[in-house]
């Protein structure tokens, strides 16, 4: 009997020495934060008919409502060769998702004042001094460098190689010695050789998405003492408890590793990248703060109720609330708007700090809301949030190329479903 309490006291105060930042987040019945569960049976009608339409292996969605758990279900495979059920805790590759965490380490730095949002790079990273712009009648001297805040809204003319064909797109594929997709220069390394490709426009003239957010991780690390992967275990993940989340899978949770697919849109699924002989289970040469990241449903919307509370969760708070409100703002001057891929404009859609903004109601998109702001990664992974409505939404798949096949299939019904 003795023995008995002694292990519930030692259990009681194992769990009142947790930090309450590990607190799972809440959940409840839809209808406990306005939203419909009826309604929201139809989430679970689409990903079901999307699985079995075999337009994607698997998925998870969660939605939270007023910073707690209304909606959290996975549906399919997340690794169809071995016939392997999604998981709730399933690892996800979330490429550009990554992004916005980068980011936010970056303003934490910039609220210690490590550097002003409107300093030139060379200020603080070698090789970015006297920068030149590619134009078809030759190369020519930048009006001005580009700055930290052209890093993270995309407006510094930086491109990703794979992305065009133009001397820009190739010079930058050659600075970061992909192999295989990979990277395999050190970030710092890959930093000083992309500062000498020249850049695709004049800083601010435009917008065009590409390793600016992985120069931007530089920073991070020149500016903290730390590699990148430490700066987000120590700041960023061990505060917000984002267990699963890093920049590979550790043998001791390859089994929760999903499958990445290729689908050619129209029900034909083949297998891209095998969890069990996947790039991920090995420590990267190159930390790409621009899409190097590994997470879970869980963990990443840990992340974005912590920029819904504005910079808090729980008693770990990582950033002000006016940081966070600046963060959430459309940053992009007008004549760099809308944001565009080549020639897929997104009317009504401008940048923050880490994140994109909808700024008008357009036919892009028709179910979004001004203010709603988010993003996703190469595999279709994707999120928003929408202030107005206390609402965060993850969407969780390994499909590419990305696609927005499944946020676009639930966002409207997802607003439908709120009923007070």
């Amino acid at each position: 009997m003795v023995k008995h309490i002694n292990k519930l006291l030692v259990a009681t105060l194992l769990l009142t020495c947790l930090p309450v930042s590990a607190q799972e987040l809440p959940s409840v019945r839809p209808e406990e934060v306005g939203l419909s569960s009826k309604k929201l049976e139809k989430v679970d009608k689409i990903a079901e008919g999307l699985v079995a339409s075999n337009r994607l292996a698997g998925a998870t969605v969660i939605i939270l409502r007023h910073g707690r758990v209304a909606y959290f279900k996975a549906f399919g495979e997340m690794d169809r060769e071995r016939k392997k059920p999604m998981r709730k805790d399933t690892i996800f590759r979330i490429y550009s998702m990554t992004k916005a965490i980068t980011t936010a380490a970056a303003m934490m730095l910039w609220e210690e004042k490590k550097f002003g949002l409107d300093d030139p790079l060379s200020k603080h990273l070698a090789g970015f001094k006297n920068p030149k712009v590619w134009t078809k009648k030759g190369i020519v001297p930048a009006r001005r460098e580009a700055t930290v805040r052209d890093l993270m809204r995309h407006t510094a003319g930086m491109v990703y190689g794979q992305s065009g064909n133009t001397p820009v797109h190739q010079a930058t594929e050659k600075a970061c010695s992909f192999k295989n997709g990979f990277p395999m220069e050190t970030l710092a390394t890959a930093s000083r050789k992309v500062g000498s490709v020249p850049l695709l426009f004049h800083p601010g003239d435009d917008w065009v998405y590409g390793i600016s957010i992985d120069i931007l991780g530089r920073l991070v690390e020149v500016k903290s003492g730390m590699g990148l992967d430490r700066f987000f275990k120590e700041r960023i993940f061990e505060p917000l408890d984002m267990k699963d989340t890093g920049f590979f899978v550790p043998g001791s949770k390859v089994e929760r590793f999903a499958a990445n697919y290729t689908t050619d849109g129209k029900g034909k699924l083949t297998l891209r990248d095998d969890p069990g002989k996947s790039p991920y289970l090995q420590d990267p040469v190159f930390l790409s703060g621009g899409g190097g990241l590994t997470s879970t449903t869980r963990d990443y919307a840990r992340f974005l109720q912590m920029i819904a509370n504005g910079g808090k969760l729980n008693d770990a708070r990582l950033l002000k609330k006016k940081t966070v409100a600046m963060m959430v703002r459309n940053q992009v001057p007008p004549k760099a708007m809308p944001v565009a891929f080549g020639k897929d404009q997104r009317p009504g859609v401008g940048f923050g700090l880490g994140f994109s903004i909808r700024t008008a109601n357009t036919s892009w998109d028709p179910a979004g809301r001004i203010g709603e702001y988010g993003w996703g990664g190469a595999a279709s992974t994707h999120y928003w949030t929408s202030p107005r409505d206390k609402l965060v939404v993850v969407t969780m798949e390994q499909t590419m190329p990305y696609d927005f096949l499944l946020e676009f299939a639930l966002k409207g019904v997802i607003y439908d479903a709120i009923i007070k």
